[in-house]
């Protein structure tokens, strides 16, 4: 997964890790995890945080 598009994404909205991670009900913790590549994501979630973006899974991963 291209994480570091997330992260860019994430920037470019003015967004933290802790604004995102609230946004889809997850720890900063576990956000900052998926972010960097620590944690795996699930489609799920992945539909949730790209929902935040107004955008689909495979354009934010």
């Amino acid at each position: 997964m291209a994480l570091d598009r997330l992260k860019t994404i994430r920037n470019k909205a003015g967004l933290t890790c802790k604004q995102v991670a609230d946004l889809v009900d997850i720890s900063k913790e576990y956000y900052w995890m998926i972010e960097n590549g620590k944690r795996r994501l699930t489609y799920d979630l992945a539909v949730r945080i790209a929902g935040i973006f107004d955008t689909s899974p495979d354009d934010v991963f």
